[in-house]
């Protein structure tokens, strides 16, 4: 055991530790000195977005010690950006500890003289981003780990804009986090009296700017009975998309009973995520048996979402976050065109590792499409950036997430539900399915195909194991893969894109960020990037041909899925 592990240990056994915790610690000394190194080797690192990680006593661990020590840093952060009354909303989902957290949190930022606005239960992520916008805050927290597995609880922290932190505030709230160095230096209690439990009135004004954002309510109207069947996993969802589906005028909505109590330890799953295929397995199955229109899920703390759909052979299938995000986008730039409620300053924002079949829609829209670094909080700042002189209406990524509007800040699956319900029932209306329309817009813009590797590389090891892999790519690029040569590299920890051939440079004007591009002549794009969330290291691959006709669906998608069959196995990722 190394000397700092023996420290940390130490300052626990001896300082303000409860003595459940303490207990746990010396359990650990005797029965299990590896999870008491893992616990202990390192703090929890309060990253760009907050915390997240295993629950459990240590410094490397969500526990209330260490929620209470990123509140105070936060909470200090705040006090020095701003001179007026400072106001914080907080949320959280339906995780384990999660209300204990957000109960930790809401005492630590009121006895700091903070206003705090605490809901009176588990929420969708989205609304927190929605009430900081709506009720002039300051900042905000949900205690959630998304999608993460059961063990897992996070601590995502907000601006006033209802963002997550971005600079300079992410580093400033860090660096006085980490100035924390012991929880007496945390105002535990005093300002109960600061504290403000909301509930109710928001859920109804949220849903009312939801159901705003349909484009044609008067098809949701008469395609009322349109089959959905919808899950929550467990997770808050349950406390909104019903009633926003039902606000939009749908009555046929079928709930997933296995999976609609909110439940942390998520019995029916493995993993919470509407990525997984078994984790939808119970709702695609009830799709069937009922002979439903469309299937959605949505992760625990609701922002994201998944739709399973029945095929051209009649078959359902789980549409990827990328086909989702096409259809959404399409359907926004289209619907307003033929509404004739589309602005000359319309844009749309995607980030770069979701498919550039996006970036073709609206080209040939006339409608600026945007690409920014993962994470919706870079489309918030771009949203910032041009206010005033263009016209946000929407924007996603590939990992399952929509966001629809202006009033909010970050990606919100309860929008997203209604607005993809709107979209089946749009095509519903003509005769036809989600499925055709996506067909018709590979004839129209070709076929692109994506696929995603996640690599996990957990312990005090995996961080170097993942560093090591992107700095062999960084140093030694492959010069071509599946036999088409690499074209250009694009490094976004440098900010500075390589063409291969000629090796002319230029800069890449987005923040840094560990991701690596590679572009091969013929269209495909494969992406490596380090997760900032969990222990992974994701690869993303895209590739792309015109499709000729719908006979040649099923041959073309061989030929795509084949491409990057051989791409995974060249680059050793199988």
């Amino acid at each position: 055991m190394n000397k700092q592990i023996e420290i940390n240990v130490e300052n626990w056994l001896s300082g303000n530790y409860d003595e459940a915790t303490k207990e746990g610690i010396r359990i650990m000394q005797t029965n299990n000195p590896d999870e008491l190194m893992d616990s202990f080797y390192r703090n929890l690192e309060f990253g760009t977005g907050g915390l997240r990680g295993i629950m459990g006593i240590g410094t490397n661990r969500m526990n209330k010690y260490t929620v209470g020590m990123a509140t105070q840093g936060f909470a200090n952060y705040l006090k020095k950006s701003f001179t007026d009354q400072i106001s914080v909303a907080i949320g959280h989902d339906c995780r384990n500890n999660s209300r204990d957290f957000a109960e930790i949190t809401a005492n630590v930022f009121a006895a700091n003289g903070i206003k705090v606005y605490l809901f009176e239960s588990l929420r969708p992520t989205p609304e927190l981003s929605f009430t900081i916008r709506h009720l002039k805050c300051k900042a905000g927290v949900v205690c959630t780990a998304s999608h993460n597995p059961k063990e897992y609880n996070g601590y995502k922290a907000y601006w006033d804009d209802g963002a997550q932190l971005v600079p300079p505030h992410d580093k400033n709230v860090i660096a006085e986090v980490e100035k924390i160095a012991s929880v007496d230096e945390v105002n535990w209690t005093g300002g109960e009296h600061n504290i403000t439990i909301i509930g109710k009135e928001i859920d109804e004004l949220y849903l009312e700017m939801v159901k705003g954002l349909s484009v044609y309510p008067d098809v949701c109207v008469k395609q009322h009975d349109l089959k959905i069947v919808y899950t929550p996993i467990h997770g808050s969802g349950i406390m909104l998309v019903p009633h926003a589906l039902k606000k939009l005028g749908f009555d046929n909505v079928h709930i997933v009973e296995e999976q609609s109590i909110p439940d942390g330890n998520f019995p029916t799953v493995i993993y919470p995520n509407p990525e997984e295929t078994e984790t939808m397995s119970i709702g695609l199955k009830k799709a069937q048996e009922l002979d439903a229109d469309i299937l959605l899920g949505t992760d625990p703390d609701a922002d994201r979402v998944g739709i399973g759909v029945k095929n051209h052979k009649g078959e359902w299938i789980l549409m990827n976050g990328n086909q989702t995000a096409l259809l959404a986008f399409n359907y926004i730039i289209e619907a307003r065109k033929s509404k004739g409620i589309a602005n000359p300053n319309d844009m749309v924002i995607k980030t770069i590792v979701t498919t550039n079949m996006i970036d073709e829609i609206a080209k040939a829209n006339q409608v600026n499409c945007y690409n920014v670094l993962t994470g919706f909080k870079w489309i918030a700042s771009l949203i910032k950036e041009k206010e005033g002189k263009e016209n946000y209406v929407v924007g996603g990524e590939e990992s399952f997430g929509l966001m629809i509007g202006n009033q909010i800040r970050d990606k919100d699956s309860v929008s997203a539900v209604t607005i993809l319900c709107e979209m089946a029932a749009y095509e519903k209306n003509k005769g036809r399915s989600l499925f055709q329309k996506l067909i018709d817009l590979y004839l129209q813009y070709g076929f692109y195909k994506e696929s995603l590797v996640s690599i996990t590389k957990k312990g005090m090891n995996g961080v170097t194991e993942i560093s090591a892999m992107m700095e062999g790519y960084r140093s030694n690029p492959p010069k071509s893969i599946d036999g088409i040569a690499v074209k250009s590299l694009l490094d976004y920890q440098l900010q500075i894109g390589k063409n291969l051939k000629d090796v002319t440079q230029w800069t890449i004007e987005l923040p840094k960020s560990n991701v690596l591009q590679f572009i091969l002549e013929d269209g495909s794009v494969i992406s490596a990037r380090p997760s900032g969330t969990e222990p992974k290291i994701k690869f993303y691959f895209s590739v792309n041909m015109p499709l000729e006709s719908v006979e040649q669906f099923d041959t073309t998608e061989k030929i795509l899925d084949d491409k990057i069959s051989r791409i995974i196995k060249e680059m050793g990722l199988n």
